[in-house]
């Protein structure tokens, strides 16, 4: 008995398991007995490891195949009908070639094994937010992964009733054939394919996939915006709560900045920080003309590696039950998990992220993949209401209203701690010129400029000259638009060493930041935007003087200028359909440059 009717539900799984051919078909109804069950099944096969119930109640290890512990850029793909409509940026396939290829890898792949239909739900069921999505897999792993994820069960089906209007996902674990890995998305057809990949980036499709990737082009169609950004709420002692979303490449404390506790200088006059999300927003213009967002997703992918009581303990805390670890550590003493930068306790008798025998003793900070105990990129799956900080606007329908958008970088001396754009469309070109410098972790040269504009990089489902069209649109749209701002928190000395703390005490720039939204302190307008007066940033109980934050301030104008020249060369790679508009903000900044 199937619980829907939906004909175009229906007609397509049919079509599906006629590809794959399973040997049978389980619809997930979102219950905590179902789940127990398949709980038990995956252990009973070795697919999880159940963990400590008294120290990680409800906690599980999954591992994957050594070749499949990241997302794949270079095997994902956008395919649309026409090539430019994908754009520079984004591999392309034609729909048909792409269908007829993967056909082929999907044909009887799941002979021997079972078929999970996962309806589930981006933001809440009957949100004006919400879309609507189901997954079929063959991996109970992903199963369980999207039920902390996503909002799952029947009334998600209710909620879609007779409509066509859903996200199709594809998933097969096939062969775990990194030769024949493919993400594929179909943005005109709302479908998403993805096939010998159990990664979850690759695989847990409400994710990056549908998110962002199928999200962006549906929010360019429909006039809102998917993006990969933060939100947090910063409470005052007067009980009012102001709104931020911000977007960040890897490695730049996104995940830190989501969950931030607040300095003791703040804690101690009543000030508090709720997380609403840690990585993706979606943004629609509301009644009132400002930009109201929501989380779309109901729990944390999160990066374990770095993770600690120091770094970031309200992450921690909300990996210790119902999680599931990805390429962890495996204490065997207790039974319990262990990552890189968790403590300085390695465990002596361990099984590193493959299953061997691991001696931490051999640990090389130059082979990092094959002599850690945990892998670089090694996760946790935990369900939001864990987090000891969780906004109590989380699960509102209408979401929260914005107050400033942040853009932020890794950058060792060009960008300052932070500035303000004049403009929505002098923000849109903020974000488009968003770059990271690579660092000793990342492979290749130190130093190397990356662009990542909004950092969706790797997430847009369209072109990106379109994309940044989109922007300059819904600025046009928003009465009364968030401020955007420019946030640098590596600015380094000249022996590479970070000037700025960082952590908790980037509340300091936030409030700065909520000040100029609420008109409260006054700005420097320089060549790139509005800076900081130096004094304006709270430096109580910090050793550093204003001096120091001048000098974090300072704005290079041959630096800037070096910089002009590789963003020309970047609006050349992302091809013809950049607006006209961002050519004019840089010829405008480069004449600034030049007085």
């Amino acid at each position: 008995m199937t619980p829907t009717n939906n004909k175009f539900v229906l007609d397509w799984i049919r079509d599906m398991a006629e590809m794959t051919q399973p040997d049978s078909i389980v619809w997930i109804d979102g219950s905590e007995e179902q789940a127990e069950a398949l709980r038990a099944e995956a252990c009973s096969t070795g697919e999880i490891i159940k963990l400590n119930e008294e120290l990680l109640p409800n906690c599980y290890l999954h591992r994957t195949a050594v070749n499949d512990v990241a997302r794949v850029e270079g095997r994902t793909f956008i395919c649309t009908s026409k090539k430019e409509d994908a754009g520079n940026i984004n591999n392309w396939m034609d729909p048909a070639e792409c269908k007829a290829k993967l056909t082929k890898l999907y044909n009887g792949s799941m002979k021997g094994r079972t078929m999970y239909v996962i309806p589930y739900s981006m933001s809440v069921v009957g949100s004006p937010f919400a879309k609507y999505g189901i997954e079929l897999t063959d991996s109970i792993y992903v199963v369980l992964n999207m039920l902390i994820m996503t909002r799952v069960g029947n009334d998600v089906l209710e909620a879609l009733g007779d409509s066509p209007d859903y996200i199709k996902g594809l998933h097969a674990r096939a062969d775990i054939d990194e030769e024949n890995r493919y993400i594929v998305h179909f943005p005109e057809e709302n479908t998403i394919w993805s096939v010998n990949s159990g990664y979850g980036g690759n695989v847990l499709l409400g994710k990056k996939c549908f998110a962002l990737r199928i999200a962006s082009y549906l929010g360019r169609k429909e006039g809102w915006m998917a993006e990969h950004m933060l939100i947090l709420g910063v409470e005052s002692p007067d009980g009012e709560v102001k709104y931020i979303s911000a977007a960040f490449p890897s490695a730049c404390g996104k995940t830190n900045l989501a969950m931030l506790i607040p300095p003791e200088i703040y804690r101690n006059k009543g000030y508090k920080v709720w997380c609403v999300g840690d990585d993706i927003a979606w943004l629609r213009v509301g009644k009132d003309g400002r930009l109201w967002a929501v989380n779309p997703e109901n729990g944390f992918f999160g990066v374990a590696p770095g993770t600690n009581e120091h770094s970031n303990p309200n992450a921690l805390h909300t990996s210790m039950k119902n999680c599931i670890f990805t390429n962890v550590c495996h204490n065997l003493d207790d039974n319990t998990v262990w990552w890189e930068g968790l403590n300085d306790n390695p465990p002596a008798n361990a099984l590193n992220w493959k299953g061997e025998k691991w001696d931490y003793t051999k640990y090389d900070k130059k082979d990092k993949v094959n002599t850690s105990g945990a892998h670089p990129n090694s996760r946790f799956t935990a369900m939001a209401s864990n987090c000891p900080c969780i906004s109590d606007k989380f699960n509102e329908p209408a979401g929260v209203p914005i107050s400033a958008i942040v853009f932020g970088g890794r950058r060792a001396k060009t960008a300052p701690l932070v500035y303000q754009s004049t403009s929505w469309q002098h923000g849109t070109f903020v974000g488009s010129i968003m770059a990271s410098e690579t660092t000793a972790a990342a492979a290749g040269a130190v130093g190397v400029v990356r662009r990542d504009p909004m950092a969706m990089r790797p997430f847009v489902g369209y072109d990106m000259g379109d994309y940044w069209a989109h922007w300059l649109n819904m600025g046009k749209m928003i009465k009364n638009p968030p401020k955007i701002f420019h946030v640098n928190w590596f600015r380094t000395d000249d022996e590479g060493h970070f000037i700025w703390p960082g952590f908790g005490d980037n509340m300091r720039v936030l409030m700065w930041i909520l000040a100029r939204c609420e008109g409260k302190v006054d700005a420097v307008e320089t060549a790139i935007g509005y800076v900081p007066n130096a004094e304006d940033i709270n430096i109580d109980g910090l050793d550093i003087d204003v001096a120091t934050i001048k000098e974090l301030l300072s704005v290079d104008k041959e630096l800037w200028l070096e910089d002009c020249a590789a963003i020309k060369d970047f609006y050349a790679q992302v091809g013809e359909r950049v607006p006209a508009e961002l050519y004019d903000e840089l010829a405008a900044l480069e004449a600034r440059l030049s007085k």
